[in-house]
């Protein structure tokens, strides 16, 4: 199958070459770190049957471990959402989505800390404060925000993904008060407060100095040239789109496991690479119905471009917990819930998975020897599996 890694193995050192001086440090590792994903030089281990009539061997490399990178994001996903399993409550689950006017995207591309952490922060600020509203909901409620920065297409467009339970506690803490049928809060008023608080936070930081502006944006380092740019969005509708509520907390895993540690494309979405360029599937959410499906074909050194645009700043978490979910209210949660209603979903076993850099073993006459490579990342691991057949599955599982 058709890999990023294939990508930049073959078309990475052209690309650094011929875009020398305009490419910053983290995109310089994250390609590193993807070229290298699952090779020799990253080391690994060599596991082989002691059993004289097998000696079946299996070289395991290590993985780079890089959130950029396709083929490393899965394992992580999958112990995130072990973690998350016992949060869940057996309520209705929302999915808001909060996106950002071109105007701002474009600003956001040169500014992308300052920028994704405001449209945290102003989204989580909007849903909390609707909430709360008697005339709305009149709870205290609680959600995960995770950030995209992408389209379909490659393309930049920054847009946080929020789940959100049904309800949440009413202001004393004494009990549950829960949504509306299929029905979380009014997208208008949503909108409205969203678009207020994002372009007073964002004046707020064009003021303190810390937006900093390049090639054609660089005149709105003059606060009249930005507050007259502002202006045209202050009358424009933002989106901010509601779905359908999840048919329960299954569904919601399945969610997060999607769209926690999603990258920009994933594997899957490759259909070849030559010298006519790139060609992956994407969506166009113009168009509803099978026809919304279609395949585009970039030049490598567009496709490359397009990938490195989304690499997130140094330290940037791209997922957070607001309200009653935030890490420093989880201790303190004073609510628990005594009504059948209010008992929370039993956690969903995970499904066991062979992760390629761990050092495969096996039990009795058949555990097979070990030696290192180079660099080996993990410790020993044993396995509870006694058949030296088992060696030749978890190769299987590997490749």
């Amino acid at each position: 199958m058709l890999e990023v890694a294939d990508i930049l193995r073959d078309h990475g050192a052209a690309w650094r070459r011929a875009n020398a001086g305009h490419v910053s440090l983290g995109q310089l590792k994250v390609m590193s770190a993807i070229e290298r994903c699952r090779t020799a030089a990253l080391g690994g281990h060599v596991a082989r049957c002691e059993n004289e009539t097998c000696a079946h061997t299996v070289i395991a490399y290590n993985s780079c471990r890089n959130r950029h990178c396709p083929k490393c994001q899965g394992a992580a996903a999958r112990e995130w959402l072990a973690e998350r399993e016992a949060d869940l409550l057996p309520v209705p689950y929302f999915h808001v989505v909060y996106t950002l006017p071109a105007q701002i995207a474009d600003i956001a591309f040169q500014n992308k800390a300052v920028i994704y952490d405001l449209l945290f922060k102003a989204s989580a600020e909007t849903t909390l404060t609707i909430a709360a509203d008697p005339k709305h909901l009149g709870a205290r409620i609680g959600f995960m925000s995770v950030l995209h920065t992408w389209g379909s297409a490659l393309t930049h467009h920054p847009h946080v993904h929020m789940v959100v339970p049904g309800g949440g506690l009413s202001p004393d803490g004494s009990k549950w008060i829960a949504c509306r049928p299929r029905y979380f809060l009014t997208v208008q008023v949503l909108s409205a407060l969203f678009r207020r608080l994002f372009l007073e936070m964002l004046v707020a930081a064009h003021h303190a100095g810390r937006l900093q502006f390049f090639g054609e944006h660089a005149r709105l380092a003059d606060k009249a040239a930005f507050a007259a740019y502002l202006a045209p969005l202050r009358k424009i509708n933002w989106v901010v789109y509601a779905k359908e509520p999840f048919a329960g907390p299954r569904q919601v895993l399945r969610y997060l496991s999607r769209y926690t540690h999603r990258i920009a494309i994933s594997n899957r979405r490759l259909l070849s690479a030559d010298e006519n360029g790139v060609t992956f599937k994407y969506k166009d959410y113009r168009i509803e119905g099978p026809a919304r499906y279609k395949t585009m074909t970039l030049a490598t050194d567009e496709f490359i471009r397009r990938f490195l645009i989304h690499v997130l700043p140094k330290g940037f978490h791209r997922i957070r917990h607001y309200g009653l979910l935030a890490n420093g209210n989880r201790p303190d949660r004073s609510f628990k819930p005594t009504h059948a209603t209010m008992v929370r979903h039993k956690p969903i076993a995970a499904t066991a998975s062979i992760q390629p850099q761990q050092t495969l073993r096996t039990r009795a006459s058949c555990s097979p020897s070990r030696r290192a490579l180079k660099n080996p990342r993990r410790p020993k691991q044993r396995s509870t599996n006694p058949a030296c057949c088992r060696v030749h599955a978890r190769a299987a599982a590997v490749a």
